[in-house]
């Protein structure tokens, strides 16, 4: 769950990043900046965070129809990871 928040933050802050490079290359270049547009900015991040949002739904996978198995703890105390299995098959 970390992995997919910390993500959307660095999505969040691609723009954010990219502006701060561009004014600091310009600036070192002898180019006069304007104002940050804070505005299009968090815009451009959102729409980031919008378009990974749509490929998640687009392109992860279903688990509709299958049985979720909870992590059991084993005999060494080891906790064994909870995972999706197709359900038993229904004899005919």
């Amino acid at each position: 769950m970390l992995e997919i928040v910390l993500l959307r933050a660095l999505l969040l802050a691609a723009p954010f990043a990219a502006w701060f490079v561009w004014v600091w290359w310009a600036r070192r270049t002898g180019r006069a900046m304007g104002a940050t547009p804070w505005a299009w900015l968090f815009a451009a991040g959102a729409v980031l965070v919008g378009l990974s949002l749509m490929a998640t739904a687009v392109f992860h996978r279903d688990n509709r129809g299958e049985v979720y198995v909870p992590g059991q703890v084993t005999s060494d105390g080891q906790v064994s990871q909870g995972r999706y299995e197709e359900p038993p098959a229904k004899g005919p």
